[in-house]
């Protein structure tokens, strides 16, 4: 049963999927690697929104370069760690949810504990290694993937669910090179916001994922396009060539 409180909070989301697509929300558990530009308009959504349980990992500390785009922090959170700082405000947000700070950089060694107890994990990070690390994660533990990508006004998102759909080597085979690139705050608060539909689409069992398509925002045009992808026999990760 919910509460009186929570019918009054969640009352026009109950009205798309009713209570028990709210208890569901409220007894997930997720996982968001990067609390940066996507991983704050991801975490802001999915605490609006009433995720019971949020565990957020970034070692990165708050620098005032942020806080053009990653609207998790302020002024005030300078030089804290980024994790403590978006803990603090999801739960001003919502208290009626729990936040897990975890100030960890994220690393073969530890990302078996640290994903250990969700039930899916969001791809808000920033470099490649990780993300195909994430993506190795998501397809051994069978734990879907909702993946996020931007670059000034161009964002991409794609939702993995393991030896269903394409993972994420099927679309990049090889690792593009690290760069330091341009982004738009906004662009991030888009994708951010498309991951989040994502997880809640999956946790509440309605609508159509973004499954097997890759979506393209072009800001500039203001124009969504998604390319139809399947799984890729060859890949290394997913494929037939990966067992």
């Amino acid at each position: 049963m919910l509460k009186e409180a929570e019918l009054e909070r969640y009352g026009r989301q109950i009205n798309i999927f009713g209570e028990e697509g709210q208890k569901k929300l409220k007894r997930a558990s997720v996982f968001i690697a990067g609390v940066g530009a996507l991983g704050s308009s991801v975490s802001v959504y999915l605490a609006a929104a009433g995720v019971g349980k949020i565990r957020i990992v970034d070692n990165d500390m708050v620098e005032l370069s942020n806080l053009n785009r990653q609207i998790l922090h302020r002024n005030k959170d300078l030089g804290d760690q980024k994790a403590t700082s978006a803990a603090r405000t999801l739960e001003e947000l919502n208290p009626e949810i729990e936040v897990e700070p975890i100030a960890e950089r994220l690393t073969e060694d530890n990302i078996w504990v640290l994903v250990d107890g969700c039930e899916l994990i969001v791809d808000a990070t920033d470099n490649f290694p990780t993300r195909f690390l994430l993506n190795e994660v998501s397809l051994k533990d069978g734990m879907p993937l909702f993946h996020g990508a931007v670059e000034g006004f161009e964002g991409r998102a794609m939702t993995i669910i393991p030896q269903k759909t394409a993972c994420l080597r099927c679309v990049y085979l090889r690792e593009p090179p690290p760069k330091a690139f341009p982004i738009l705050g906004a662009t991030a608060g888009v994708i951010g916001c498309i991951q989040a539909t994502e997880v809640i689409k999956y946790l509440t069992g309605i609508g159509q994922l973004l499954a097997d398509r890759l979506l393209i925002y072009d800001g500039q045009t203001m124009t969504f396009d998604a390319i139809k992808l399947k799984r890729n026999p060859d890949c290394p990760s997913c494929g037939f060539g990966s067992k």
